[in-house]
């Protein structure tokens, strides 16, 4: 039997910082109840601590939604992490998403953290969100130019605190699809408790292989992929989540894995997205300083 593949939908975060994307409560609903219809696995709702537009609209989300994960995201902050276990309370099905970045340039010049502070946040932080629900998603930021040696170290320690699933992000659309996919396959191997906690990665299209390093990726172990619907997101955007499925669907005699998207629903999901974004741009919205409502 096929190892499932999880699907991990961000168009609704990540895909909101695409410009012109920006979207309200009510459209972020619609759109999620598409994803629901889709059968996507885990839906990322938003940020719920970056205002209280953002927190309004994943409790939308997470109150209606019923056969889907709603996820919400949070920096390796209390306050962050409060806000997403208040935000997703009447989800059937939660999951919060923690952060920190773990390069040298970004420990350094943005956090201004000494390593051993960097793994100390990280495993406060996914023990925290242990309090709000068991499905706690760990990524550290900027992996694609980490030092593996203290991933394997960070990765390590937030598994034994909790976290059970474990997202390497190229967050600066950095790699190329060998090193990706032998940076996951080396992680695996690595980390002495791999086998507790799922591997997934988060690519932007920066150079234009997202989805080239999402299936190298998936060709070496990881089992969830976060994508959006038409590649939507920060700069040169994200996975496609319809290109991302349909390699893995129409190659199955390369991948040893399965989703469970109904594929049947991927043009009427994109129509939807697309509308949307084509309706808030035309009305101003996604602009720099205009306000939408």
């Amino acid at each position: 039997m096929k190892d499932q593949l999880i699907i991990f939908d961000t168009t609704l975060r990540d895909g909101e910082q695409s410009p012109g994307a920006s979207m309200t409560r009510d459209e972020k609903v619609r759109i999620a109840k598409a994803l629901e219809r889709l059968r996507v696995n885990v839906i990322e709702a938003g940020f719920p601590a970056a205002s209280p537009g953002d927190f309004e609209a994943v409790q939308a989300v997470a109150n209606i939604i019923k056969d889907s994960t709603v996820c919400g995201l949070a920096r390796a902050l209390d306050n962050d992490i409060d806000r997403a276990g208040a935000a997703l309370k009447g989800a059937a099905q939660s999951r919060i998403h923690t952060f920190i970045a773990t390069s040298p340039i970004h420990m350094q010049m943005k956090l201004q953290m000494s390593p051993e502070q960097v793994i100390e946040h990280a495993v406060r932080a996914v023990k925290r969100a242990r309090q709000y629900t068991d499905d706690v998603e760990f990524s550290p930021e900027d992996a694609g130019r980490s030092e593996e040696d203290f991933l394997c170290r960070i990765l390590e320690a937030v598994i034994d605190a909790g976290a059970t699933t474990l997202n390497i992000p190229d967050t600066v659309g950095y790699s190329v699809p060998q090193q990706f996919g032998e940076t996951i396959a080396n992680l695996i191997k690595r980390i002495p408790n791999s086998d507790k906690a799922i591997f997934s990665v988060h690519c932007h299209n920066d150079l234009g292989l997202a989805v080239a390093n999402s299936l190298s990726a998936v060709m070496n172990g990881a089992r969830q992929v976060e994508c959006t619907i038409n590649g939507l997101g920060e700069r040169a955007g994200n996975a496609s989540l319809e290109e991302v499925v349909m390699a893995v669907r129409t190659r199955h005699d390369v991948f040893n894995c399965q989703t469970r998207i109904d594929t049947r629903e991927i043009l009427t999901c994109s129509k939807l997205v697309s509308s949307i974004k084509a309706r808030r741009l035309a009305s101003g919205c996604g602009r720099t300083g205009a306000a939408c409502k």
